[in-house]
């Protein structure tokens, strides 16, 4: 292996250099020019042997590079779990209970990206700038907008489904769990996301008054049961 680390360090000196000029010139406007970049780059850097012993030999900007790569790769992911959710529709032929499940999962990937990302950014941000890399898609009104409007239109889904659900089984006996679920899901994503849209917030009224309506039956279910006992009595 140390044989084939010296051949690389001869024989890609001129190449290597090239790279180096690349990396340290790089200055971008927009992310999906650094994921780009960033993907040839390692396509590039794949010839070697072994990346990390051959660089070493050279004056390798690895500040960088790492910077580059991890801009990449973070605007990348939460941009793959944005479009999955973007793309993710409700099968009516699925069991319930595996549909909000696999809602409910799909939102906690979104919540987890954006929590990841609000934990790294003051100082991603600052070494972004120094070495001009886009930074903004990073701030509350980028990337995460897009995910907080994707989280949204999941709970109308989630919403609409529970809803659905109710309809077909009614008086069943886990409808009122099923309310709940839908209730404590809508707050969820209600306080991620700073609020609903006009069809999400209709959705959400929609269970509430079912859940108010079945409280309701309920107590006036236990006063009469209090009232035959008194009677009784």
């Amino acid at each position: 292996m140390a044989a084939l680390i010296r051949s690389d360090v001869e024989r890609q000196g001129d190449f290597i250099r090239f790279l180096i000029k690349e990396v340290e010139g790089a200055a971008f406007a927009d992310i999906d020019d650094v994921v780009t970049f960033v993907k040839w780059l390692d396509v590039e850097l794949s010839r070697l042997v072994d990346e990390r012993a051959v660089l070493k030999h050279f004056d390798w900007p690895e500040q960088k590079a790492d910077a580059l790569r991890e801009a990449a790769f973070g605007y990348r992911d939460l941009k793959k779990v944005e479009a999955e959710a973007a793309a993710f529709c409700d099968d009516p032929r699925q069991p319930c209970a595996s549909a909000l499940k696999k809602m409910q999962a799909l939102f906690e990937k979104l919540e987890h990206g954006v929590y990841s990302l609000s934990r790294v950014r003051d100082g991603a941000m600052n070494r972004y700038r120094g070495y001009q890399i886009p930074w903004e898609w990073m701030q509350d009104t980028g990337i995460v907008s897009q995910i907080k409007i994707q989280s949204v239109k999941l709970a109308r889904k989630y919403l609409r489904r529970v809803s659905s659900e109710l309809e077909a089984t009614q008086g069943g006996p886990d409808e009122e769990e099923l309310m709940l679920q839908g209730v404590r899901f809508a707050f969820r994503v209600h306080q991620f996301a700073g609020g609903f849209d006009g069809d999400t917030m209709r959705a959400f009224q929609e269970i509430k008054e079912k859940a108010n309506a079945l409280q309701s039956q309920r107590d006036q279910q236990h006063l009469q049961q209090q009232r035959l006992a008194a009677g009784r009595s």
